[in-house]
Order: structure tokens, then C-alpha cells, then sequence
């Protein structure tokens, strides 16, 4: 069995369709043999959100923008540590609960390098990347604003 080809090391996609998560792991790391840590983080559509079961999430974004956006995060990821690549997969459009939503996942040397390079990207992709959720209810379809929790967690790397 051959390695699988590698992808650019650091990267960004926004797509409807899923991902497998172990083939993008694999990517991330084929034919660099100085990483010495993967770390990836899956997020998934809650089928309960503020006290209400959602049957439906929407996620729409800006094209471009969106892009550029994460692209800027993995920048600044990159200048706070060693990281060898990164690679943010975030799907749009309906998505139903249980299914992924987004991957970021992380390479280094080490694994605190990775894992918190993991970390901020994705505490920043949360708060300040341009995507817009729409929860599908009992209650019929509502719009999800910012989490507290997001913006708090922005704090420890020094922003909001």
C-alpha cells in the first residue's frame, strides 16, 4: 500500500459534502517525516442547542471572505508556533445532527505545539470567521448567535 499524496500544509476548505477524517489526517502528515504530533479537532451538530431539539442546521457563510478569514487565523497560528501544517475543513448547508460540521487538525514536532495551535484556530474560527447557523426547531427555524463561552475562550490566547 502506498503513502497517500500529500495536501498543501497548510490549507482551507469550505465544502457541502463530508469529510473522512482519517484520510485527511493521513494527508496532513504523508511525506514529512519530522512530524512527531497530529492533532485533530471533529466538531459535530448537537441535536439539542439552549433547550431545544434541533432537527436541522444550516450553516451559510461569504465565499471568499470565509476563506481568507481562516486562512488569517492559521497565519497567526503559525507565528506563535512551529507548526509544519494545517489544514480547517468547514461544511455548509444543511447539515443534520450528529454529522460533522468542521475539522482542524494540526502537525509539529511535538504535541503541545499541536495541540495548541489546534486550540487557538479553532477558538478563533469560532468567533471570527463569517458564518452564519440556522437552527431548524419545534418552534419553527431561529438563527444561533454567539456563544459567551467562544468569546471567553478568546481570552486566553489575548483577543476579545
Amino acid at each position: 500500500m502506498s503513502a497517500p499524496a500529500a495536501v498543501k500544509p497548510f490549507q482551507v476548505r469550505i465544502q457541502e459534502w463530508d469529510f473522512d477524517l482519517t484520510a485527511e489526517l493521513a494527508k496532513l502528515r504523508a511525506d514529512n517525516p519530522k512530524v512527531g504530533a497530529v492533532v485533530g479537532f471533529v466538531g459535530t451538530v448537537r441535536d439539542l442547542n439552549e433547550g431545544a431539539e434541533v432537527a436541522q442546521m444550516e450553516l451559510e457563510h461569504y465565499p471568499g471572505m470565509t476563506e481568507q478569514s481562516i486562512a488569517a487565523i492559521i497565519e497567526q497560528a503559525r507565528q506563535r508556533w512551529p507548526i509544519f501544517g494545517a489544514l480547517v475543513i468547514h461544511r455548509v448547508g444543511p447539515l443534520q445532527p450528529l454529522e460533522q460540521i468542521v475539522l482542524v487538525a494540526v502537525t509539529s514536532a511535538h504535541r503541545g505545539e499541536a495541540f495548541a495551535a489546534c486550540e487557538f484556530i479553532i477558538d478563533y474560527l469560532k468567533t471570527e470567521a463569517p458564518f452564519w447557523k440556522k437552527e431548524q426547531t419545534p418552534e419553527g427555524a431561529r438563527w444561533v448567535d454567539a456563544r459567551v463561552s467562544d468569546e471567553t475562550a478568546l481570552k486566553k490566547w489575548g483577543g476579545a
